[in-house]
């Protein structure tokens, strides 16, 4: 199906779609990277995608991950009392490795729990914005140690998990700043590695290459621009035409030009996109019903396409919103987490039908954490919170990170339950950015604070939840 949107709004769109729209000289920087990964450049089967799931709003993740053990439960209970889930209705996880208390889920994410006990998923625990090590509220209160902008401010948490740059504001994302470096590994770059499902977003931003967007239904197209289109009773004809005539003029003026072109790659672009896109994906696999349900399934056909795109590396961003939760948390959460679960199952149900489940990785991400206590009919905003991957790759059944203690005189508590982080973004992020490619003496390049929690010099991972 196509999706036709005014002029203004399809260009706005397809600028995004390849180089065309990139800055037109190449700094001498950008130039040493772009060798330093070209070095290493994969063979031609060499593909990896990473799918950003964002959860704007602040996901109230501790009715995610929820301690099971009798004793750890309690105190759980005694601390969200009217927000806390029975234990008796808690999925059951078994992990590889001792996560030093008995977890378990939200009951509304079966399909998770199923990818769990699989060796297909884990989670990462108390995660959040840093820039440098936090151990104690004390440390917090006293100002002896630096903190994020605008913490528990929606806008400015959700700029810093997708540009992981915690003292600064910017536009770029560290996908996009990755994409930067790996984007030369790519044949083809009339379609930007970086697509999303949800709009312009900080994610994917970076120097020379910029997010992709697309609908549920493909790639957008002008509105009464139809080459196919040859009903003598429609319009549709006579604007192709007058379309296709002014496409084709050149300008001598530089700028003028370069938007010309810049208009051109767009439709080129288009028109590979929803080539590349239009399979079939395996009947086997059962999606849900649903807008989340349906994005997902075009990132699964953009995969399956990447071949036909000329795509080695991709990244993906995509959101299931409406995780502020002020009131109702319970209700809430019970309603979308069934369909956020069934939608990720099915997806990478689908990427095993395909033969590259070991070649995707799915991860979350967040505002924030939300408050342990309630506020009478909900939770606030908070800190850290704890997250899932997904992926053939993943080393699964294991929860990595400190699980934090809930209990009211936590040392990491800054009051109502607002945690201290134990796992920085960044060390989240450094390993999905060393997995898709990004050299490690590099690193530095896409997240600027990693060296205040890793160790480039290790032989080992950030957190090793891949290899």
């Amino acid at each position: 199906m196509n999706t036709a949107l005014p002029r203004r709004h399809f260009l706005r769109h397809a600028a995004c779609a390849g180089m065309s729209a990139a800055p037109l000289v190449s700094t001498l920087l950008n130039l040493r990277l772009a060798g330093s990964v070209a070095a290493a450049a994969p063979g031609p089967d060499d593909y990896r995608a990473l799918v950003c799931l964002f959860f704007p709003g602040g996901i109230d993740s501790f009715n995610l991950l929820v301690p099971r053990g009798e004793d750890e439960h309690a105190v759980y209970a005694s601390v969200r009392k009217d927000l806390a889930l029975p234990r008796n209705g808690l999925l059951p996880l078994n992990p590889l490795a001792d996560p030093g208390l008995q977890l378990g889920l939200h009951p509304g994410v079966t399909g998770l729990q199923s990818l769990f006990e699989e060796g297909k998923a884990a989670f990462v625990a108390n995660v959040g914005t840093l820039l440098e090590p936090v151990s104690t509220s004390t440390q917090v209160w006293e100002e002896s140690v630096r903190l994020p902008l605008g913490l528990f401010s929606h806008s400015d948490q959700i700029e810093q998990w997708q540009t992981s740059l915690p003292d600064q504001r910017s536009s770029r994302g560290w996908a996009g700043r990755a994409a930067d470096l790996l984007h030369s590994l790519n044949p083809s770059q009339q379609v930007s590695m970086n697509i999303s499902l949800a709009g312009t977003n900080y994610w994917q931003s970076g120097q020379d290459t910029i997010e992709y967007t697309v609908t549920p239904e493909g790639a957008v197209t002008l509105a009464g621009y139809d080459p196919a289109e040859t009903s003598p009773w429609s319009l549709t004809p006579l604007r192709t035409r007058a379309i296709d005539a002014q496409l084709a003029l050149s300008y001598d003026h530089l700028f003028t030009q370069a938007f010309q072109q810049s208009k051109i790659g767009a439709m080129e672009a288009y028109t590979q996109f929803n080539a590349a896109t239009d399979l079939t994906l395996p009947e086997s696999v059962v999606w849900p019903e649903g807008g989340f349900s349906q994005s997902m399934q075009m990132i699964a056909r953009a995969i399956a396409g990447h071949q036909a795109l000329g795509h080695r590396r991709q990244t993906f961003f995509i959101q299931f919103g409406g995780w502020d939760h002020h009131d109702e948390v319970l209700q809430n959460m019970g309603g979308q987490l069934p369909a956020m679960s069934a939608a990720v199952t099915a997806f990478y149900r689908c990427l095993e039908a395909l033969g590259l489940g070991e070649k995707v990785t799915l991860f979350t991400a967040s505002d924030f954490g939300r408050t342990l206590t309630s506020n009478g009919a909900g939770s606030d905003h908070a800190w850290g919170g704890n997250h899932f991957v997904v992926g053939g790759a993943v080393a699964g059944r294991r929860v990595f990170g400190q699980y934090p203690d809930l209990h009211e005189d936590n040392p990491l508590d800054l009051g109502r339950g607002r945690l201290i982080p134990t796992t920085s973004v960044d060390t989240y992020f450094a390993e999905l950015a060393l997995w898709l490619g990004v050299p490690k003496s590099d690193l530095p390049l896409v997240l600027p604070n990693i060296g205040a929690f890793y160790n480039l010099a290790s032989s080992s991972n950030p957190l090793g939840f891949l290899p």
